[in-house]
């Protein structure tokens, strides 16, 4: 909405959005910034307040789920939750938690460690922004929360792994003071290489004062950086293929020069230019087809262990290792491009040889 930061016909509006051509799924979520503090550490996290049924249809959260349930986010009868012998959650001074069972939270795997917490422990949720009109003498009292752990996730990705929670739509709500409203619709679409042309169709759907962002303007600058990338490997691409066809052509010039008098004695008995051309290309394409022949198997076997047994420090990288896709037609593509390059590497020293004087060649034998 571009009029507030919140909506509150949300079901509504994810219904007609579903209508939209090549839309799966929507479903509505709260996104926040809050502290988690439990025993040994305190963390500032992103918490995002979720539907369970219907988040499952739009992300991998349900697949990504290593410990715990993520139907569990709902809070526990009273009956249930006082028997089970949980860590004691750090409170600050002067509050405490809710006299309610905890509510449920999901929390990355790699937060979890930071907070030393399992599935089943309680921590507490605080929100620098209180309830409005809780002043104290100083600054604003902060909202808390009593949560357990009901489940871990992990993605694979270390910036969601270590700062992102998930409650459930209706206690964000609650929590957040928001009474109805979500702060948006996340939406799931069939092909997001067409993800700005569904936006659009979107916008046009809702009409103002509603807006719709794809994943690519969410991530401009990541993808800008990636197209930069892109372009280097090219350009490097470029100059080492260069290099690989200037060492061909050094090497049949060598040949060239090396097998003179043999050449000499082809052409005085007879061998036409073209005959002599054919011998040199051929050479140049069997070198051409033998190193192919040798670097697809080798470029395989070091794409797979990139993927099993390269891994990245995800404290520094976003992602704790590099996923190999290989397409078949990039690797027919790449092979018939070095293969034509060697070939085309063996012109000029196939010419330089064709040209060779069998009498001035031979003056000296």
């Amino acid at each position: 909405d571009r009029t507030r930061d919140s909506i509150t016909d949300y079901d509504a509006l994810a219904s007609k959005v579903e209508q939209t051509p090549h839309v799966v799924a929507a479903t509505p979520f709260i996104y926040r910034q809050v502290m988690l503090t439990s025993r040994s550490a305190v963390q500032g996290v992103v918490v995002r307040g979720i539907d369970p049924k219907r988040e499952i249809r739009v992300t991998e959260l349900g697949k990504n789920i290593t410990a715990g349930r993520l139907d569990d986010l709902e809070p526990e009868p009273a009956s249930v939750a006082a028997p089970q012998q949980q860590r004691p959650a750090a409170v600050a001074p002067g509050t405490a938690p809710a006299s309610s069972s905890p509510v449920g939270i999901v929390l990355g795997k790699e937060l979890a460690l930071r907070l030393g917490v399992t599935v089943g422990d309680t921590l507490n949720i605080v929100s620098p922004v209180g309830s409005a009109g809780s002043l104290s003498a100083v600054m604003m009292t902060p909202k808390i929360r009593t949560v357990r752990v009901a489940a871990i996730f992990q993605s694979g990705m270390y910036e969601y792994d270590s700062s992102l929670a998930y409650l459930s739509l209706a206690e964000a709500q609650k929590f957040f003071n928001m009474g109805a409203a979500a702060t948006g619709i996340e939406v799931k679409v069939d092909d997001i290489f067409q993800a700005a042309e569904i936006a659009q169709a979107i916008e046009r759907a809702l009409g103002f004062p509603y807006w719709a962002r794809d994943w690519m303007q969410l991530n401009r600058n990541l993808l800008s950086a990636l197209k930069l990338e892109k372009t280097m490997m090219f350009l490097l691409l470029v100059l080492i293929i260069t290099v690989a066809s200037f060492n061909i052509i050094s090497t049949l010039t060598m040949i060239v020069t090396e097998k003179q008098r043999e050449i000499a004695i082809l052409k005085a008995m007879g061998a036409t230019r073209r005959a002599i051309m054919r011998i040199f290309m051929l050479n140049g394409l069997i070198i051409g087809v033998t190193g192919t022949a040798i670097g697809i198997p080798l470029g395989y076997a070091f794409l797979y262990l990139i993927e099993k047994y390269w891994t990245f420090d995800q404290t520094v990288y976003y992602i704790a290792h590099i996923p190999v896709h290989v397409q078949a037609l990039d690797v027919l593509l790449v092979s018939c491009s070095a293969i034509l390059i060697s070939f085309a590497a063996t012109v000029y020293p196939s010419l330089q040889a064709a040209k060779l004087d069998p009498a001035a060649a031979l003056r000296y034998e």
